[in-house]
């Protein structure tokens, strides 16, 4: 079995600087593992149209950018915690519009948390869908959750440990 090549900013067509970041006021208080660490570090390239994520670390940062676009929407600094493992101590969060639709700060650290787990860890996170898809409602009245939910958080493909990340 082949180790899988971690993402890099360099290895991205297009990683642009938040133009207005904007400090989270909420990060999700999840502590992720060691081994999760481990797999939130090699990052994850969008594959196709569907996928709207292209994420890096680097150090203790994790960088989470909109796949066409290449804007980078969150920015979030892990901590080691006693015990082991590692949380978010600070968040950055695109705020011009332009680049970045935010609907409130419950969303925002729903949508960080979300596309970790989803994106990044392959998790179903049903929890977190559910929770998004109330955010999404109280913020926006009667969007349709489902459609929005695709739009912020697209899909994962199917990856395998000897896929190469290609720049």
């Amino acid at each position: 079995m082949s180790q899988q090549i971690p993402v890099t900013r360099s290895s991205l067509r297009k990683a642009h600087v938040m133009s207005v970041p904007r400090p989270m006021p909420d990060v999700p208080d999840r502590v992720w593992s060691e081994s999760e660490w481990q797999r939130i570090q090699l990052g994850y390239r969008a594959a196709s149209m569907d996928e709207k994520w292209n994420i890096y670390a680097e150090a203790h940062r994790l960088f989470l950018h909109r796949s066409w676009t290449g804007y980078l929407a969150y920015e979030a600094a892990f901590t080691k915690v006693d015990g082991g493992g590692r949380r978010i101590t600070s968040a950055l969060v695109e705020s011009d519009p332009e680049r970045y639709r935010s609907a409130s700060a419950d969303y925002d650290r729903i949508t960080l948390e979300l596309v970790i787990s989803a994106i990044l860890l392959d998790e179903s996170a049903e929890d977190l869908r559910t929770r998004m898809a109330a955010a999404l409602r109280a913020d926006a009245g009667s969007t349709a959750a489902a459609v929005a939910q695709h739009s912020v958080l697209g899909v994962r493909t199917p990856q395998t440990t000897t896929r190469p990340h290609h720049p």
